[in-house]
């Protein structure tokens, strides 16, 4: 039998690597995920913070704060947190570490803070202590106002913009959804101060009389991810009823239409309202799940761990489902979803400082996962 030439040979196998590519683009560049358990035993797991020397700080619902080691081991609850009124889907919250936390040991958490008529979404500072062992210096830099007597939708993600100020997402409580249209209170907003819990000078509705001078935007539902895209923009998502959770924009004094507008239903099926898509003055989402996929955590991956291609792509929690869902844009357009099984409800999805994405899973043994490539 004659032996192929060595050039032909090199061209063929060339060939049938460009046919590998055309089928399937991710192949060459991206790796698969594999969720390896790094701790377990945590108790509704809420939101994930990374602190040097490959620690973590983790809060858990029921309104307990712990500092997990590089090996998963979690030390006893950190002292010196606020009362927390947890129950439903209140409790302790989100937590981020500042920017300068290197320097200064400095944390904001939000929470379910108690109060006279119910309770509301309270967002807090604090420096984390040098044996990691309680939070000191604690001051409360906003409180959502009114207060409700409701167990649901607190909102509760905490961003720092690149310009150090804060943003919070905040939910309209549920039967109090009519008020996320009105700006004479919190209820259904993003939220913008500083990290001294002054407004901005810059905030859209500081001059105008009657609206509180925090907000930022308004006509929100439930917004539990909220994170900065590799432009600086910021990105939140939202619960919708039944259908209709929306990933948005939030711009300065737009209306995001809730419950005006919406792509969801009634639970049990009905319209809401007049049952209206769109009107005018009112913003559309980006991105829109029928059905409900329960969406909590979101992040844009900006490392090159997972391979170039998956670089800008943006990665959101199902607590619905129990996946993370990988999210192919083309700028500001959603082209491709795929579905990273976890097999557990999803309660946030952060990328870590080594490149990594973590996840955290909402159950009584709540577990943190790394994806691994």
């Amino acid at each position: 039998m004659r032996k192929m030439p060595v050039a032909l040979v090199a061209w063929s196998q060339f060939a049938l690597l460009l046919i590998a590519i055309w089928v399937s683009p991710d192949a060459a560049q991206a790796q698969p995920f594999r969720p390896r358990t790094i701790a377990q035993g945590l108790e509704h797991p809420w939101a994930l913070a990374f602190l040097p020397g490959g620690r973590f700080l983790v809060t858990e619902r029921p309104g307990r704060m712990r500092v997990l080691g590089a090996d998963g081991a979690a030390g006893a609850p950190l002292d010196g947190l606020p009362r927390v009124d947890a129950g439903g889907q209140g409790g302790l919250l989100d937590v981020v570490t500042d920017s300068d936390f290197a320097r200064n040991r400095t944390l904001y958490f939000c929470f379910a803070e108690p109060g006279e008529g119910g309770n509301s979404t309270a967002l807090a500072r604090a420096r984390l202590s040098a044996d990691d062992r309680r939070l000191e210096a604690v001051t409360i830099l906003f409180s959502q106002k009114p207060k409700v007597a409701s167990r649901a939708h607190f909102g509760c993600r905490i961003v720092e913009s690149r310009d150090g100020t804060l943003f919070l997402t905040l939910g309209e409580r549920y039967q109090r959804m009519q008020e996320a249209q009105t700006l004479d209170n919190h209820l259904g907003k993003v939220v913008r101060i500083r990290k001294d819990g002054s407004v901005p000078g810059d905030n859209p509705f500081v001059a105008r009389a009657g609206a509180l001078p925090e907000i930022w935007s308004y006509g929100h539902r439930n917004m539990q991810g909220a994170t900065l895209a590799l432009d600086g923009t910021l990105w939140t998502h939202e619960h919708g009823p039944q259908g209709g959770d929306e990933i948005n924009l939030p711009q300065a004094g737009r209306n995001y239409g809730w419950p005006v507008i919406t792509w969801g239903e009634q639970y049990g099926g009905g319209k809401i309202g007049e049952g209206l898509t769109a009107r005018q003055g009112m913003e559309q989402p980006l991105h829109y799940w029928v059905p409900s996929i329960a969406p909590s955590g979101m992040a844009f991956l900006t490392s090159l761990r997972y391979g170039a291609v998956l670089r800008g792509q943006l990665f959101v929690g199902s607590l619905k489902f129990g996946y993370v869902d990988r999210i192919e844009l083309a700028g500001r357009k959603v082209v491709a979803e795929h579905r990273i099984e976890i097999g557990e409800r999803v309660r946030d999805v952060r990328q870590g400082p080594d490149g990594l994405l973590y996840v955290l899973t909402d159950s009584a043994n709540g577990r943190l996962l790394q994806l691994q490539p």
